[in-house]
């Protein structure tokens, strides 16, 4: 089967959004937790985070093209700090719920049945559900002119996990979390593990970890 861009663009608009956005495969799955100017909460899904940096520890995230009553980027923009929350197969009905339309001001927390819960000093707030929780402060916004999609970069700035998710070398353990991953914009999957590998090298055949 082969499919060219000029075939892309014929494409009925939601089936070639399915399409595009189920074809890279399993996706990195968060809910974005953040306050709006009143104090309300919100919380949205995304499946466009991604690792840029270790040192300092930084992760961005793409923004579809705004619409008024997702208010995800412009809490953001305002207050400078949200949320990273993984989802677990116990409430990722709950999680899927949240990108429902809901009236600006009116939390998902509430609506979708899922748990505030907040570190003091830092405004905005985590799923208490959560196995893996991340909080990070905006440091760059990027608008992509291309297709009028925006870059969010932050910095974490404090991680909050279950006990024993980390290996003596670092490794976060997401099978023990129970991260779920999604393919496209509504199939979610468990994580099952093939093994970790040595590093790579050009002389040696890569092992499995024990």
């Amino acid at each position: 089967m082969k499919i060219s861009s000029e075939e892309l663009k014929q494409m009925d608009n939601r089936y070639r959004a399915t399409f595009i956005n189920s074809l890279p495969g399993y996706k990195c799955l968060q809910l974005v937790g953040t306050l709006n100017e009143n104090g309300h909460s919100n919380l949205g899904l995304f499946n466009s985070i991604f690792h840029l940096g270790a040192s300092p520890a930084l992760l961005g995230m793409v923004f579809r093209p705004q619409s008024e009553d997702h208010d995800t980027l412009s809490n953001i923009k305002r207050n400078g700090f949200y949320t990273l929350n993984n989802v677990l197969p116990s409430f990722y009905k709950q999680a899927h719920h949240t990108s429902a339309r809901f009236p600006s001001g009116v939390s998902e927390f509430v609506e979708c049945g899922l748990t505030e819960f907040f570190l003091p000093d830092f405004e905005a707030p985590f799923v208490a559900e959560s196995s893996v929780k991340i909080a990070l402060e905006l440091k760059e916004i990027m608008p992509v002119n291309l297709n009028n999609t925006t870059i969010v970069i932050g910095e974490v700035k404090h991680i909050l996990l279950t006990p024993n998710l980390v290996g003596t070398d670092g490794y976060v353990d997401h099978q023990a979390a129970q991260t779920v991953t999604v393919a496209g914009l509504d199939s979610y999957f468990e994580a099952i593990a093939l093994g970790r590998l040595t590093y790579a090298k050009t002389d040696v055949v890569p092992i499995n970890l024990s």
